[in-house]
């Protein structure tokens, strides 16, 4: 009940606009948001470098409806990107399509418009020795993003991958069709609500799942990133590692800024390679209240410090 308040509230738009403008709300998003400037965001990721944490950085928003919006996002991105490269940054980017003008209508829009400005930041990316994620949103975006990756990784080997999400019946299919081809994946549980027909509607049946995916991917040859916060799946990677099912070169850990730094710095501890992303910007309430969906303790964080410095 819970998980679906918080992802009720993440669409909730009059919120989103009292939120973001509201400087309670954004004293609030700031433990797991990284600023709201370019400038902010690559310090804290110089930060986690020098405590040996690779990241990605993620300048936030999503469903912009104006071709102008999504030519603002890019050109965020580009700033993002020349920052990473200019400081020597161990970071990357990561974005959305709806962010890029997926959803736009018109002539040279939605589709068109989003592939143009995904692949510019990937070009830019290649220049510069780095990488371009693409993230999932809900479903009826999933074979879009996964096609629009594919003829973008054929341009650009090795500067471009996506996420697949262990919810979905789906996923086990996208992945081989991926891995085929070489193209990199992060694997992650799946943060939208979705149908029972589309998407596995038990916790405990997403787990068994995200776990099965997950030993396929760090054996695959590819390179993947493990996104969990969840200890216990963690542990079960881990003692797959040890027992020799695969090496620690061979995938990274991947966590959220603000959420189990505890693990984040027992990981690296341990040789293993973890990368935080690292989100910022002026829209962060939708990926907020998706974080706070995701986990209970994170609501119990949130109260238990507002009154703290």
């Amino acid at each position: 009940m819970l998980r679906s308040f918080f992802i009720a509230l993440s669409t909730n738009a009059a919120l989103r606009k009292f939120s973001e403008s509201s400087s309670v709300g954004r004293r609030v998003s700031r433990r797991f948001v990284a600023g709201t400037t370019v400038a902010e965001a690559a310090a804290v990721a110089e930060a986690l470098n020098h405590e040996g944490i690779a990241v990605t950085l993620d300048c936030l928003g999503e469903s912009v409806l104006q071709v102008s919006q999504a030519e603002e996002s890019a050109a965020a991105y580009q700033r993002t990107l020349f920052e990473i490269h200019a400081r020597g940054l161990n970071a990357n980017v990561s974005l959305k399509l709806t962010q890029m003008g997926m959803d736009i209508g018109g002539p040279g829009a939605g589709p068109a418009l989003a592939e143009r400005i995904v692949g510019e930041l990937v070009a830019q990316a290649a220049t510069d020795n780095n990488f371009v994620r693409i993230d999932m949103e809900g479903s009826q975006y999933t074979e879009a993003t996964v096609q629009m990756t594919e003829r973008l990784y054929a341009q650009y080997p090795g500067c471009v991958g996506t996420v697949l999400q262990a919810y979905l019946y789906r996923t086990e299919a996208d992945m081989e069709r991926l891995f085929a081809k070489g193209i990199r994946i992060r694997l992650c549980k799946g943060a939208y609500k979705e149908d029972a027909d589309k998407a596995f509607p038990e916790k405990a049946h997403v787990d068994a799942n995200y776990v099965k995916l997950m030993k396929r991917a760090v054996t695959s040859g590819v390179y993947c990133g493990i996104a969990t916060h969840d200890e216990a799946i963690v542990d079960q990677l881990c003692r797959f590692v040890e027992s020799g099912g695969t090496s620690k070169d061979a995938f990274e850990f991947q966590m959220l800024y603000g959420i189990r730094r505890d693990l984040q710095r027992k990981l690296v501890q341990q040789g293993y390679r973890v990368r935080v992303y690292v989100p910022f910007g002026t829209e962060w309430y939708p990926y907020f209240m998706r974080r706070l969906a995701e986990r209970p303790a994170n609501v119990l964080f949130l109260i238990k410090n507002f009154f703290r410095s």
